[in-house]
């Protein structure tokens, strides 16, 4: 769905002779149904009870049904649950022959090479999220195998991806969806990728084989998640299929952050608001650090005057002037760098709440205020980034001017240059740079002013 089509769900799933983006399931093998044909790549038709299903309470339960030439009676059962993006998928295997029935239950995900749908055209510009496939295994949760991966390794003859793996899962990731199948936890089954002649990219598995007896019974089953990338929903359905929601290297911190900002979120019940409170949280946290760069940064402003002066003093005499400023620096008790210091410090944080942002399916369609109802998308009238911009423009002018001409003309153009990039950025990551901005404005000026004062 969109903000201005609410009623039209989102298209996960698409067959169709544009792009091809399917789940499948199915039993196969020595003995298998797709061989009853005799013809080769044939698969089972199965027919269904009703033309169509309607879900009246918590639960729809779908079966079909196939009955083939050699006796086996298969029933594939698909069960849909109320508010869940789970489906199960359940095969009966029912053999009324005299004869052994040998076979594997599969799973796949199959999807052409078309870009993300999930990705709206009005995000505008930003660090690219990952569309791939993804993997589990017990030594690593969280394994991804781009598209580019698997058909590298289909030319040199080779799977990307060719391992018997016990439980785990399988998963074609994009922006804020994820398709996934998970299989019994306590089975070993074969996971492979490969791409078919069709240019199409595969990620499956298959389980062990199965041996139904003469007239006896067997299940398989499986679920499928189809869905946002909804953490505590992925977390309680598979072992790190919430690491899906991709943070980076920085995961640990976008983690606490996103998880922050969701009980802020259960209080408020605006993202929007959540956002700026956030910020405010992470601006207390580092008030300390923020404060000795602010500090520094005011110190250096009162001895400008000094430092022009030596600069035009002994601009011939590099060796001088690096001593006279260092004996400058000592008198003053400044430390050139402490403006910059805590700055660093803080930017894994920086980073970590920008990927915690990006990556968050509930800004998505997340209303703020006033024109502001989608935080996953720009500004449609660029409000916020003009006044990140203003608020950048004026922060600079409460630091000192660098002594270098042409280091000075370039700090002159950044809020221009940061203004233009994030014209095109999420309006929610515009938001908390503003607000960052706003804070820190208030913070500087408070201390240069006392500073000030002081001298």
């Amino acid at each position: 769905m969109t903000i201005d089509n609410p009623d039209i769900p989102f298209t996960l799933l698409n067959r169709n002779e544009t792009q091809i983006y399917v789940a499948e399931s199915g039993v196969v093998g020595k003995s298998g149904s797709d061989l009853d044909s005799g013809k080769k790549n044939a698969r089972p038709h199965y027919q269904a009870s009703a033309m169509s299903y309607e879900m009246l309470g918590d639960s729809l339960v779908v079966p079909l049904t196939y009955r083939s030439p050699s006796g086996l009676i298969a029933r594939k059962i698909y069960t849909f649950t109320k508010d869940s993006y789970v489906v199960g998928v359940k095969f009966e295997l029912d053999n009324q022959s005299s004869s052994p029935w040998l076979g594997r239950f599969y799973a796949r995900l199959r999807r052409d090479n078309q870009p993300d749908p999930g990705v709206n055209k009005s995000v505008g510009m930003g660090m690219p999220t990952y569309l791939g496939t993804a993997f589990w295994r017990s030594d690593e949760k969280y394994n991804k195998l781009s598209f580019e991966d698997i058909e590298d390794a289909a030319n040199d003859n080779q799977r990307a991806l060719n391992e018997k793996i016990t439980g785990g899962w399988i998963a074609i990731i994009q922006h804020y969806f994820v398709s996934a199948w998970v299989p019994n936890i306590d089975e070993t089954h074969l996971y492979q990728t490969s791409i078919n002649n069709r240019g199409h990219y595969i990620i499956g598995l298959a389980s062990p084989t199965l041996t139904v007896e003469p007239y006896d019974k067997k299940t398989v089953s499986s679920q499928l998640y189809l869905g946002p990338k909804l953490q505590d929903d992925l977390e309680a359905l598979s072992d790190g299929l919430n690491l899906s929601v991709d943070y980076g290297f920085l995961f640990f911190i976008s983690d606490i952050l996103f998880t922050t900002m969701k009980y802020i979120h259960s209080v408020v019940h605006n993202w929007g608001v959540a956002i700026i409170l956030l910020t405010v949280l992470v601006k207390a946290i580092f008030f300390p650090l923020s404060a000795a760069s602010f500090k520094s940064m005011a110190n250096m402003r009162r001895v400008q005057p000094d430092l022009l002066r030596i600069r035009e003093q002994y601009a011939e005499d590099k060796q001088r002037l690096s001593q006279e400023m260092m004996a400058l620096y000592k008198k003053e008790k400044i430390n050139p760098l402490g403006g910059c210091l805590p700055m660093i410090v803080q930017m894994p944080v920086f980073i970590a709440l920008y990927w915690s942002l990006m990556e968050s399916v509930e800004l998505r369609h997340a209303d703020f205020a006033l024109w502001i109802n989608d935080l996953s998308v720009m500004d449609p009238y660029f409000v916020l980034p003009l006044l990140m911009g203003a608020s950048m423009f004026f922060q600079q002018s409460l630091n000192p001017a660098p002594p270098d001409p042409m280091q000075a003309k370039v700090m002159k153009f950044m809020p221009v240059i940061f203004t233009f990039f994030f014209l095109f950025f999420p309006s929610g990551l515009v938001l908390y740079w503003l607000t960052n901005n706003v804070l820190s404005i208030s913070q500087q000026w408070f201390i240069t002013k006392r500073i000030e004062n002081a001298g």
